[in-house]
């Protein structure tokens, strides 16, 4: 890669807003970060937040209306459908291996246990379980694609 090129890509990291990009070219790896500066990346956390989208009960007055999600997952009052969020930081990954089946599809049934996707962080292939039964409803991210800590990669409705 030549650094012209480089500086091409770092241009459309400030125009679009972009914190990371990875570019993969055979034997050729190359990542750009910006907005953190070098030795002051935050510690990464691997305990779920509960996210109050606006119209939602905090989660201290939700116990009082009927409870609330387990953590990691926020219900929409208005679809009745619980996310599953990103425990850290990372790159999903829908399947075991390129060339593998995908964990799990829009309809599939799953329980708490379920193995739904990969989160792959700092080399590391976490496995991320669904630790809610229901039904997938929607796969909020692609394969390949960074996530952030707390961001909902699936929408499911809760049994």
């Amino acid at each position: 890669m030549d650094v012209e090129r480089i500086r091409e890509l770092i241009e459309l990291m400030k125009e679009n807003d972009l914190s990371e990009v990875r570019i993969v070219d055979g034997e050729t790896r190359l990542l750009l970060r910006r907005g953190v500066p070098a030795g002051s990346m935050p510690m990464m956390q691997f305990t779920p937040v509960v996210q109050n989208p606006p119209g939602q009960l905090p989660a201290s007055n939700a116990a009082s209306a009927g409870g609330s999600p387990p953590a990691g997952h926020e219900v929409s009052e208005d679809s009745h459908l619980s996310s599953i969020s990103s425990p850290m930081v990372g790159t999903f990954y829908a399947a075991a291996a390129p060339d593998a089946e995908a964990y799990v599809r829009v309809g599939d049934r799953i329980r708490a246990d379920t193995v739904v996707c990969i989160v792959e962080a700092m080399k590391v292939m976490n496995e991320i379980k669904a630790e809610v039964s229901g039904v997938i409803e929607k796969i909020m991210v692609e394969n390949g694609q960074p996530v952030e800590f707390g961001q909902p990669m699936f929408m499911i409705r809760p049994d």
